[in-house]
């Protein structure tokens, strides 16, 4: 990778010289664009879904232990390689769906992912005795859960990487890194952090005894990111960034 990195095109630093101050390194010169009713929806939505997130962060390695499987963290990793898989194929979904469609896509993949994991089970715990049909269920049961991994690729590409692309191609060149330090901030800064805080007091909330409700505890983030998705898909009015990609 650092060896590859020397045929990249030059990038000097344009700010040399210049007075840096907090508000730029905090994005906030993007605070302007927020007058305008598709990018304010934008950045509230980017907020929102980054509160149901922390759910899968922080929560889904001991969720995964508590329903018995082996090799949790290994089998997380499915995520990554599907996040890459869908990298590579973010150019061509991107031409035929833009910007609005791809957001969506990947808001609707959390409520997927929170729903499969609400209602996915283990099989390994509960295997011994079962009938063929049984066996069946219970194999579909777990594919829900690998399948609620696997879908990381979209909720991730598809709603963070794209709402890069939207702001690159959105703001103009002087705002550019200010307004992506600000999306940063809302997102993986408040959004984040807001969740984790909120995650914990709800996984409080439904343990009881040690055991916890892990079916309520995933359709808490799921019905918030549906609702935060529906707000999307009804408020957010703008293709100019389709125009310019």
């Amino acid at each position: 990778m650092g060896l590859y990195s020397f045929t990249l095109p030059n990038t000097p630093p344009q700010n040399v010289g210049k007075n840096i101050t907090i508000g730029d390194v905090l994005g906030l010169k993007a605070l302007r664009l927020l007058k305008e009713r598709s990018f304010l929806i934008f950045v509230l939505c980017s907020w929102l879904v980054s509160i149901p997130l922390a759910f899968y962060y922080n929560f889904t390695n001991p969720f995964l232990n508590d329903l018995g499987m082996q090799g949790v963290a290994s089998k997380q990793s499915i995520g990554q390689m599907s996040e890459v898989i869908f990298m590579i194929l973010m150019p061509f979904v991107f031409a035929r769906l833009g910007v609005k469609k791809m957001l969506l896509a990947g808001m609707l993949a959390w409520v997927t992912r929170y729903a499969l994991f609400a209602f996915g089970e283990n099989p390994a715990v509960t295997m011994a005795g079962l009938t063929a049909d049984q066996l069946i269920g219970a194999l579909s049961s777990v594919g829900m859960l690998y399948l609620g991994i696997l879908l990381h690729g979209i909720c991730y590409d598809f709603f963070f990487v794209t709402g890069q692309i939207y702001v690159d191609q959105k703001v103009s060149k002087d705002i550019r890194a200010s307004a992506q330090g600000f999306i940063a901030l809302i997102t993986y800064g408040v959004g984040l952090g807001l969740g984790s805080f909120l995650s914990g007091r709800i996984i409080d909330a439904f343990t009881a005894n040690g055991v916890k409700d892990w079916e309520t505890i995933w359709l808490i983030p799921c019905a918030f990111a549906a609702a935060i998705s529906l707000l999307f898909a009804l408020a957010y009015k703008d293709n100019s960034a389709d125009q310019k990609t």
